[in-house]
């Protein structure tokens, strides 16, 4: 989800994404915790920059670990009337030639990665 509403407007406050992949810092894969995981966000929910804008990435494997807390994730992007985008995650094989994982959708339309 993007930090930027459907109308153009940037969401406020400025480190929303942040704050939001604090909260989900807790939902994990099952065996992906480490010493330090109270430091860190979590691999499903992850604050970044899409071409300036600040955006959270969501797996759609959090509405596996944590059912939940996805919806939450969903509700807070169509509640604050957030852009939403499509997409996937590549992995690279040895050759350097991608692979691309299909993303999931759901009943909001968001579909993510």
């Amino acid at each position: 989800m993007l930090g930027r509403t459907h109308e153009g407007r940037a969401f406020r406050p400025s480190d929303w994404a942040e704050r939001l992949a604090g909260v989900m810092s807790r939902f994990r894969p099952i065996g992906a915790g480490h010493a330090e995981e109270h430091l860190c966000y979590s691999p499903l929910c992850m604050p970044t920059l899409v071409d300036g804008v600040r955006a959270v990435v969501v797996s759609r494997e959090l509405a596996d670990v944590e059912p939940m807390a996805y919806q939450f994730v969903l509700r807070f992007a169509r509640d604050n009337n957030l852009e939403t985008v499509q997409a996937c995650m590549l992995d690279l094989d040895s050759a350097g030639q991608a692979t691309a994982h299909a993303p999931a959708a759901d009943a909001s339309g968001l579909r993510v990665a």
